[in-house]
């Protein structure tokens, strides 16, 4: 497979593949007619597996959502956050704030470092100490592990750093893909292509709830859209501009019979295929009820709801694994953080809890896996109403698999970067974390446990080559065991 390999995005692959598909037959759908290819077989899964990708759009405050609890850091997260704030407390939590959502993890960090996650997500802290939740503390990207000096070199020859950083296009599309914005194929997509072969419906291995997402976009594995409601219907056979059943049936006809003209019968094809899969997924989602309640309200919720009634139907849509993808925007907080955070954060928290009580009822908890993204983190020092970009941040990896109660990755020091620091080493400025685990590692370890072979990580995730023990790099290992593999 090509996957992110610029070098294999070529015009002689894109005419390899081209043939690969005359040959399959343009008869079949094209989804199915993929999965029938020989480049798209990895592995035959028996059992069921689902990742979900939460994305927080807009670059989530790690600060504020993963805080430092123990009285020495706590103290200098306070001093820090407070310091040219407009008002004595900056964007400053109060501790006493903190005290529902305290983390207790099963094995203490080193130096009595302690955390507890903001206020509003009393939620998944209890899913955190009831050990079905983990802490990936300072992920981001990176091409290559990076020391803060080799970072100030600017030798980005022998010392690369992901593109235009800070940007909020690129760095979705980074995270998302590796690579800046402009990129077609994600990792997610990637995943999706090596299960296609598994799955009786191929086209619905990847699913977005959040519109057109490059995560869930593959060699060879197309995204299907879905809303919080169902199937996106085909417009004009839903509104009244056929009133007359005959009149709509007629039109039903028009556009998806066959035609010799090669434009006019691929779209009637697509049409055809669209039709096909809306009633299937609405047949399938028909049959499944929910006892769990997700609040009302709630955009990621919805997502997330669908998303459950979606697994809930993976006997009759046909499929044993399958991405997903869900977002909520709004965590540009330049200004307002300390007013605007809270309900997005109760919005995360209780979105989540709800899914994974979903998951718990479908009797799949341990079969799906969730976990957030965002575009970066942001700075520790307040712009005096908020913060701004960042690089690293603390992600949340939740669901029956996950070796939770536990937090994975190392510990920032609380610092905005002075250079006369020694433990600053992990900042580049405004308290900017440069991470200490890349999204490469992060998204491997996922997709080990969803069935990706070590050997195909490469393809899937194409700076992992970088990392780990074959890179000379044992201390940025390829799994970081926050999943059961087993």
């Amino acid at each position: 497979m090509h996957f992110l390999n610029p070098e294999k995005h070529t015009r002689r692959a894109f005419l390899k593949r081209s043939g690969h598909l005359a040959v399959a037959g343009t008869a079949a759908p094209f989804a199915m007619s993929l999965a029938a290819m020989s480049e798209a077989a990895a592995f035959s899964a028996t059992d069921y597996k689902a990742l979900v990708c939460i994305f927080l759009l807009g670059g989530n405050d790690y600060a504020n959502t993963v805080l430092a609890y123990d009285d020495v850091n706590y103290g200098k997260y306070s001093t820090i956050r407070a310091a040219g704030a407009g008002s004595a407390a900056g964007i400053v939590l109060p501790k006493a704030s903190l005290a529902a959502t305290v983390l207790q993890p099963q094995t203490a960090l080193a130096q009595g470092r302690e955390y507890a996650l903001h206020p509003s997500m009393s939620g998944l802290a209890k899913l955190f100490n009831n050990g079905a939740a983990a802490v990936m503390l300072n992920v981001g990207p990176l091409v290559v592990p990076l020391t803060k000096t080799q970072y100030f070199s600017n030798n980005t020859t022998k010392y690369p750093v992901p593109p235009k950083l800070f940007s909020h296009n690129d760095q979705q599309s980074v995270w998302q893909s590796s690579s800046a914005e402009g990129s077609t194929i994600g990792w997610g997509g990637n995943i999706g292509d090596l299960a296609l072969s598994g799955n009786t419906n191929a086209l619905f291995t990847c699913i977005s709830l959040a519109g057109n997402s490059v995560y869930l976009a593959g060699d060879q594995a197309l995204q299907y859209q879905c809303s919080p409601s169902g199937a996106v219907s085909v417009k004009s056979m839903k509104d009244k501009f056929f009133y007359e059943p005959a009149m709509r049936s007629a039109f039903a006809e028009l556009i998806q019979q066959s035609s010799s003209h090669i434009l006019e019968n691929e779209y009637n094809r697509v049409t055809r295929r669209a039709l096909a899969a809306e009633a299937q997924v609405s047949s399938g989602i028909a049959g499944v009820t929910l006892k769990t309640a997700f609040p009302a309200g709630n955009s990621l919720a919805g997502q997330l709801r669908a998303v459950a009634q979606l697994i809930g139907a993976r006997s009759t849509l046909g499929n044993k694994r399958q991405v997903f993808m869900v977002q909520l925007g709004g965590f540009d907080l330049h200004d307002s953080l300390a007013s605007k955070q809270p309900a997005l954060m109760q919005q995360v928290s209780e979105a989540m809890s709800a899914f994974y009580s979903a998951t718990v009822e479908l009797g799949v908890a341990s079969s799906v896996t969730s976990f957030t993204a965002s575009d970066f983190g942001r700075t520790l020092t307040s712009n005096g109403d908020g913060s701004d970009h960042g690089w690293g941040g603390h992600h949340l990896v939740m669901g029956g698999a996950v070796n939770g109660k536990s937090f994975y990755g190392t510990p920032p020091p609380i610092s905005i970067g002075s250079t006369s620091a020694p433990d600053d080493q992990w900042h580049v400025g405004q308290g900017r974390l440069l991470p200490t685990t890349s999204v490469d590692q992060y998204a491997a370890t996922l997709a080990q446990w969803f069935g990706v072979a070590p050997a195909e990580l490469g393809d899937v995730l194409p700076n992992l080559r970088n990392f780990g023990e074959a890179a000379g790099r044992p201390d940025y290992p390829a799994n970081l065991g926050f999943l059961r593999t087993v």
